[in-house]
């Protein structure tokens, strides 16, 4: 089977999902079916979807929930979750309850600046580069005052543009290296429009440069891009309590579980390979409300692990401490959002999801993220130090076993109620299933 088409994007949705029913699936009218059963039964919804990306065939769902009783800085919320791993929610809505009788989450934005980047070539006399720089500079931010208009009037804009010579690290290699203020939108397109008149900008005036060569006017640009790591557009979330108040429960010695809890996170800051699994568990957290929010979620991840790396090994996101009696845990990320512009104002979930958060501002929507992340951390560390991460994560798990196996609601009560007293894990769920059917 050759498994190659041509024109594939010029075919409709229809021809396209034929094709691939076809080619791939040994029963075609299953596979078509199973696509079409995820189709929006609102055609404008669909249409929409089906214009996000490419060659479109269906939509692929994942669960929409909600962690309710944040306590944020004085002030009560309810955060929306896109997440398809179960036990998440319920962690975090755990740790939100339970931080909200010890003072709540305390959230600050610390700076909110991004970066982007002209890379280019240039071969020649690297004093002269720089004095073309200075005498240039207000060219640059003059040449993008139309792109710039709008953002300006929000009280955003061009920061600063700095000329970074990068020939220690790559032969002739420099750059323009430039800050932004894009207030309440990502700012992607708004970035990279500058720094594409940038790029333009620096051809243009280095030709018409008296003192530069002929070799020294051609000069390269290799690319004009925005970059994703923004270690200067951080938010700090944390949380704090005398330690006698964090008993509960599963809690009895509250000095003990303080002094073990202090511990699993100093081996997650010395450790790469706890560290990836801790901060993964962050991420939980911080992805799902990106998603839910219509953000990038991969510019996130791919600009906190950097982070997480900056000092040159791999190291936790979170801290925790014990002073004169007080537990404290916090963690500082870097968070590139926005609330308008992009999915957050198309995709009818992320409007949904906005206004459940009152319609934040891209600082406040920092905030919201942040502690999201920190309560997954904290209801992750919690179980380890305690009862263990696998007995209540399995425990959610049991429902994905049970609809793996098609089990009808009266197998479903004998089987919860036999596990509410036996350990769960997969083998001996389907063990039990297959078991109790054979009795039958």
């Amino acid at each position: 089977m050759n498994n190659t088409v041509s024109g594939f994007s010029k075919l409709s949705k229809e021809e396209k999902i034929s094709w691939i029913a076809k080619e791939y699936f040994t029963n075609p009218s299953e596979a078509t079916s199973t696509l079409k059963n995820y189709w929006n039964s609102d055609e404008k919804i669909q249409k929409l979807h089906d214009e996000f990306i490419e060659n479109t065939i269906s939509n692929f769902y994942i669960p929409l929930g909600v962690a309710p009783n944040f306590l944020i800085n004085g002030k009560y919320s309810s955060i929306p979750m896109a997440i398809e791993e179960s036990s998440v929610v319920a962690a975090a809505s755990k740790a939100a309850k339970y931080w909200s009788t010890r003072g709540g989450f305390k959230a600050t934005v610390i700076n909110t600046e991004k970066i982007g980047q002209v890379h280019f070539i240039f071969k020649g006399d690297e004093s002269k580069l720089a004095l073309f720089f200075a005498q240039t500079k207000a060219k640059f931010i003059a040449d993008t005052e139309n792109i710039t208009k709008n953002m300006r009037k929000r009280g955003g804009g061009i920061l600063d543009i700095v000329l970074k010579n990068k020939t220690n690290l790559l032969p002739n290699y420099f750059q323009l290296h430039v800050t932004f203020d894009t207030k309440d939108s990502m700012g992607a397109n708004f970035i990279n429009s500058c720094l594409e008149q940038f790029a333009k900008t620096l051809k243009e005036e280095c030709l018409a440069y008296d003192l530069f060569s002929e070799i020294e006017k051609n000069i390269e640009v290799v690319m004009s891009i925005l970059s994703n790591y923004v270690p200067n557009c951080t938010v700090q979330a944390e949380v704090s309590c005398p330690i006698e108040d964090l008993i509960e429960k599963h809690i009895p010695n509250p000095e003990a579980f303080a002094k073990r809890f202090v511990q699993a996170v100093q081996i997650a800051e010395i450790e790469p390979f706890r560290a990836v699994t801790h901060n993964k568990g962050i991420m939980n957290g911080i992805d799902a409300v990106v998603l839910a929010t219509g953000n990038d979620f991969r510019a996130i991840e791919a600009g906190i692990h950097a982070y997480a790396s900056r000092n040159g090994s791999y190291t936790s996101l979170s801290h925790a401490k014990i002073e004169n009696g007080i537990f404290t845990f916090w963690l500082e990320v870097p968070l590139a959002l926005g609330t308008v512009g992009g999915l957050t104002s198309l995709h009818p979930l992320s409007k949904f999801s906005l206004e459940m958060l009152e319609n934040p501002s891209a600082e406040e929507l920092m905030q919201f993220v942040a502690v999201a992340g920190l309560a997954q951390n904290f209801a992750a560390l919690r179980s380890l130090t305690t009862t263990g991460i696998q007995d209540g994560h399995m425990k959610m798990h049991l429902n994905n076993i049970l609809n793996q196996f098609e089990a009808t609601e009266e197998e479903r009560v004998i089987i919860r109620k036999h596990f509410k007293h036996h350990t769960v894990s997969h083998s001996a769920v389907v063990e039990y299933i297959e078991n109790f059917r054979r009795q039958l």
